[in-house]
């Protein structure tokens, strides 16, 4: 017996050398002070070490090929750890094995084959590694005392082996998902008749649903095929035999057939399932019909997702007869008529997801009685009217979309003071009209704000500053008039601002430079004025974010200098204004002193051309030159033909027609 404790001491050293980061200091009293026993991780019975048990203590390094000396380990648990490198085929020597986890790991590379000797093995979960190959026959043969097989979230290719139901009668659940394995569902798990959860969705998994296997689980709970290959009866035409075949499993809790392209109509014997069912996934598939009213007898189900098939008629009304309904999606359908205004029964209800058919008339007001909503998707469908104010009643909202449709009216001030709303708030392209509310300030918590395409008037309000998480704001295709607040440069969180298409004027705010979160923003097509700013998302910006702003510049067009943009402002205005009425006066008082000396100096002339009457040879002396052959003679006074200026005036040369050089003083 010492000489088996020793060994295990020098097991679980070495393990602890192939360690190389333990930031918990897990492994810390591993040493010679304590007894081995008293180990972190560490049990013993009769001296031996039975467990070790070591999860989530974020190990690194490799898994230690040693740890096969301890023979007499019961249970091995490292799940949870950063363990790289492959799986030491060693281990299979463990055959006192009885629980095995090296679950959320980095192991690698193939389960060894070895691990077909632990035949004493009930529990194995390798899940969330990157092991791939083939699935391991010698585990799924031999170790025939498993109750429990995870794998899942690896890279397994390759067919289930087929014989795994005849060789693991014991098996209760088993879990494949999210791997990569293809053929059919073996028929041998028929056996399986101890089977209470099986999960093979997320492969390629082809062939009929397998109503046969599962008609022979009687214990069944948990169904989880979604997202493989599979098909109905008939061609994919018919669900009703896999329905039937389900019918009498009594302890079923769980169906999830998403995601596999299934044909069909749904079948009125979905509402003899038996009423333990708690969650119905039908999602992604091609069944069309309607959708059967008794499946309201399913009294416990929690969650019923029909999404994105081919359903049509109008949702059925007996659906509030489902106490217990917690989710309810029935979007990306051809459902038409209104909204059952019973569905405000649904107390519990906290998703209700109705986008994307073709719903018309109003949103029901007694939507209100839906205290426990916290998302409410009613996009893309035919609604009209008003947004009801009573949805402000549903106190936890944290999600409302209600874009793509036909309201009309105001957002009302009790839905847009929510404070509630964590996620999006969307009423983009409807035709909502008034101004941007500014109680979506209350909104603190909300990620992204879109009222984009709708006919919003006004100003945008200052205290959008106040949403300290947006990271979206559109505003785009409104009418939206004044400024931008400089107080959204302050928001820390915001990636996406689009304020297109708007009437928005005035400078670009400055803020936005130290926006550093900032990646994407679009002012395009409004009435910006003034220089682009040039840094943070400045810097990156390509013209089409600009474009439709004639009157700015910088990035388009070159900025006129300072002096210049001047003659636009206040005070030339009042100097201009100053001036001219100055010179009008001087004009004014010119003009009357001109008057005087004018008539002074015809006065003169005439007295003047009285005597010179009496003398003809002054007159023929100087002859008289008209004013009109002065210009022509000096080409207009023009300035190549100026020979002198000063206080006297301006002296010009000029040539008169008859070929006569003459200097003409011009005052």
């Amino acid at each position: 017996m010492e000489d088996g404790i020793v060994t295990d001491k020098s097991a679980l050293l070495n393990f602890k050398k192939s360690v190389a980061i333990d930031p918990e200091d897990a492994l810390g009293n591993w040493n010679e002070t304590p007894h081995i026993c008293d180990w972190n991780g560490v049990s013993c019975s009769q001296d031996r070490v039975i467990w070790l048990d070591l999860k989530g203590k974020h190990l690194q390094g490799a898994i230690s090929p040693f740890l096969s000396n301890l023979s007499s380990l019961r249970l091995l648990d490292l799940s949870d750890n950063s363990f790289q490198g492959p799986i030491p085929s060693e281990l299979g020597n463990l055959v006192s094995l009885e629980e095995l986890s090296l679950r959320g790991n980095a192991v690698q590379e193939q389960v060894p084959e070895s691990f077909g000797a632990l035949i004493n093995l009930r529990y194995i979960d390798l899940s969330k590694n990157y092991l791939k190959g083939q699935l391991p026959p010698s585990l799924f043969y031999n170790c025939t005392s498993l109750q429990y097989i995870d794998l899942s979230n690896n890279f397994f290719i390759g067919p289930i082996p087929l014989d795994i139901g005849n060789r693991l009668p014991s098996l209760e659940n088993l879990y494949l998902y999210l791997n990569q394995l293809n053929s059919t569902i073996p028929t041998s798990l028929s056996n399986s008749s101890m089977m209470t959860e099986l999960d093979l969705e997320n492969n390629f998994l082809s062939g009929g649903l397998p109503s046969e296997i599962v008609r022979h689980m009687p214990m069944l709970k948990v169904l989880h095929l979604s997202n493989n290959h599979l098909t109905s009866d008939d061609g994919n035409t018919n669900l009703a035999p896999f329905f039937r075949a389900i019918s009498n499993l009594t302890h079923l809790e769980e169906l999830e057939l998403a995601g596999n392209g299934l044909g069909g109509q749904l079948p009125s014997i979905i509402g003899l399932l038996h009423v333990n069912l708690s969650q119905i996934h039908l999602e992604d598939n091609l069944i069309h019909g309607v959708i059967p009213p008794n499946i309201a007898n399913l009294s416990n189900l929690t969650l019923l997702n029909l999404s994105s098939n081919l359903l049509n008629g109008t949702i059925p009304s007996e659906l509030s007869l489902l106490p217990k309904l917690e989710r309810l999606c029935l979007s990306n359908n051809l459902l038409q008529g209104s909204i059952p205004s019973s569905l405000s029964k649904l107390s519990h209800l906290g998703l209700l997801d109705l986008s994307m058919n073709r719903l018309s008339n109003s949103i029901p007001t007694s939507l209100q009685n839906l205290t426990q909503l916290r998302q409410l998707l009613l996009n893309d469908n035919l609604l009209s009217g008003s947004i009801p104010p009573s949805l402000g009643k549903c106190v936890n909202l944290e999600v409302l979309d209600l874009s793509h449709n036909r309201l009309n009216g105001t957002i009302p001030v009790e839905v847009a003071s929510l404070d509630s709303m964590s996620f999006y708030f969307n009423l983009s392209n409807n035709l909502l009209t008034g101004p941007v509310p500014l109680e979506l300030s209350k909104m603190d918590k909300v990620r992204a704000i879109d009222l984009s395409s709708n006919n919003f008037n006004g100003e945008i309000p200052p205290t959008l500053g106040s949403c300290e998480e947006v990271e979206l704001i559109n505003l785009s295709r409104n009418d939206i008039q004044g400024t931008v607040p400089g107080t959204l440069g302050s928001l820390v969180n915001l990636k996406v601002l689009d304020l297109s298409s708007n009437s928005l004027s005035g400078d670009i705010p400055s803020s936005l430079q130290k926006c550093h979160s900032l990646i994407q923003l679009n002012i395009s097509f409004n009435n910006f004025s003034g220089p682009i700013p040039t840094g943070g998302i400045f810097y990156n910006l390509t013209v089409d974010s600009f474009e439709g702003n004639p009157l700015l510049c910088g990035r388009l067009t070159t900025c006129h200098s300072k002096k210049k943009t001047t003659l636009h402002s206040g005070k030339y205005l009042l100097s201009l204004v100053s001036v001219i009425s100055t010179l009008a006066f001087v004009i004014t008082i010119c003009c009357v002193v001109g008057y005087k000396n004018i008539r002074r100096r015809s006065i003169f002339r005439r007295k003047e051309g009285l005597s010179s009457k009496s003398d003809p040879e002054l007159r023929s002396k100087y002859p008289r030159i008209t004013y009109r052959e002065l210009v022509e003679a000096t080409n207009g006074f023009e300035p190549s033909k100026l020979i002198g200026s000063g206080g006297y005036g301006r002296v010009y040369k000029g040539v008169l027609g008859d070929g006569t050089l003459v200097a003409v003083k011009v005052n």
